[in-house]
């Protein structure tokens, strides 16, 4: 028997029959098969029907993708819309953060200004102290967003919200509570565009000491308004400087305490951060959802911090000022962006939305669409950035313990960040590989969600909603 060798220039991308058959007549043109001889031939051929066939095919999966797009974009919106109205455009939950500034006053005194969020003040301090004339007062200045009267609503009670402030935030030295004045009337500030109440306390205490401790327990999660507060303290006493995170936790810190325990905190709020940031998990999860293969996350997710660490460093130390106002609805349109863009691609290509276009040449191996995705991701993290450093709130001089506090707490983002990654992505990449289509199905929905969840949240916080 003569071993015959098929060619068939449309082999690549043509569908096929296969035969057992005698001599016969080539079939569907010179394309189809070519015979030498008149002996039997088990062989390949391809004919326009079956062209038209695989195109047909190929049209119905596509459209099949899109509709899984679709369907799992409509029934995502259907599942988190209704939560959405409730929640903050701020997208970081209910809660709050308390600024400190302690510093070294007039005649042995200990001078803090205290910044908390007025609305909240006014409503904690009304319930605690049973003022709800304080409550209707303050509410109706807020809600008419009049800085005067809110103003002459916590001087109207001044005592009200100085006992309130003074129970939850106190200085002691050597385990004797020092004594606060308040020093002059409570003024309104705008952080962030929410209007802030400033308290200027002058603290008397017992002795003279080398040493002071701190406690804040401001707006516990017990009052039931917020959960997770967060006081930021930066402080300049006792011949030292620096800065400390408290919370529920870790409610107090001491003047005098070692590098590492302060350091610790920062982390600690580093990490709490991007896990109370459900908008800055979306985006990760945009990231991953979007990666081909695990260099392409590595890079991404590099990219991001890098960018963000720049921005982070140079807004926290005031090098850099950027409005909240146009800071956050950018995070919010660049969730939506990096999430839309995985969405295209299944859109356009279907179930080869993951196929690696040509490669380029270099160490990192990255395609156009690669490259393409790596700089918007990294002028994303840009904006990023300035949204951490929003939520630090440090306003400090320069020094080398403030530098060293804001890289503690960017370290404490990256752990969280990459852990995340090393959990999801290895999981993503095996269902990719067992099951092609049900990964298709998965970061479709995934991407369709997080995208909806983006553009609405752009929508409220250019409303301001």
């Amino acid at each position: 028997m003569i071993v015959l060798r098929v060619v068939a220039e449309s082999a690549r991308t043509s569908s096929y029959s296969y035969l057992n058959s005698g001599p016969r007549q080539s079939v569907g043109g010179p394309s189809a098969i070519l015979f030498s001889g008149g002996l039997p031939v088990r062989g390949l051929v391809f004919t326009h029907d079956m062209q038209r066939a695989l195109a047909n095919r190929g049209s119905r999966m596509l459209g099949r993708v899109r509709r899984t797009v679709i369907v799992a974009a409509v029934g995502f919106a259907a599942a988190v819309v209704p939560f959405l109205g409730a929640e903050p455009a701020s997208a970081h939950g209910f809660s709050s953060t308390v600024y400190a500034k302690i510093e070294a006053g007039d005649e042995g005194h200990i001078r803090t200004a205290v910044e908390l969020e007025y609305d909240l003040l006014v409503v904690s301090a009304a319930d605690s102290g049973h003022d709800d004339p304080l409550f209707q007062a303050g509410t109706a200045a807020f809600e008419a967003g009049d800085a005067g009267a809110q103003a002459a609503a916590l001087k109207s009670h001044a005592s009200t919200v100085l006992t309130y402030v003074s129970d939850r935030f106190s200085v002691s030295s050597r385990d004797a509570a020092c004594r606060p004045t308040q020093v002059g009337d409570a003024t309104i500030s705008a952080r962030d565009g929410v209007p802030h109440a400033n308290l200027l306390l002058d603290w008397t205490c017992p002795e003279r000491v080398g040493e002071h401790v701190v406690r804040s327990g401001l707006f516990p999660d017990g009052e039931g308004y917020v959960k997770g507060t967060k006081t930021i303290v930066t402080y300049e006493i006792d011949a030292r400087s620096g800065s400390a995170a408290l919370d529920a936790a870790n409610p107090s810190f001491s003047t005098g305490q070692a590098w590492y325990q302060r350091f610790g905190e920062f982390f600690l709020l580093g990490a709490e951060h991007l896990l109370s940031g459900i908008d800055h998990i979306l985006f990760l999860l945009a990231l991953i959802a979007g990666s081909r293969r695990l260099r392409e996350i590595v890079l991404a997710a590099t990219s991001f911090t890098l960018a963000h660490s720049v921005t982070f460093m140079l807004a926290a130390l005031g090098l850099v000022e950027v409005p909240g106002a146009i800071v956050e609805p950018i995070i919010a349109l660049s969730i939506a962006v990096v999430a839309g863009w995985h969405l295209w691609g299944i859109w356009r290509r279907g179930e080869h939305a993951t196929d690696l276009e040509a490669a380029g040449h270099g160490h990192l191996s990255l395609d156009r669409a690669g490259w393409i995705r790596l700089a918007v991701v990294f002028c994303f993290g840009l904006v990023h950035g300035l949204g951490f450093a929003g939520a630090l709130g440090i306003d400090e001089a320069w020094s080398w313990t403030l530098l060293w506090s804001l890289l503690v707490f960017n370290v404490g983002i990256e752990v969280v960040q990459l852990t995340i990654i090393a959990v999801v992505f290895p999981l993503l990449f095996l269902l990719r590989r067992r099951a092609p289509k049900a990964g298709l199905w998965a970061t479709g929905a995934v991407s369709a969600g997080v995208s909806i969840m983006g553009l609405i949240w752009f929508v409220q916080r250019i409303s301001g909603s």
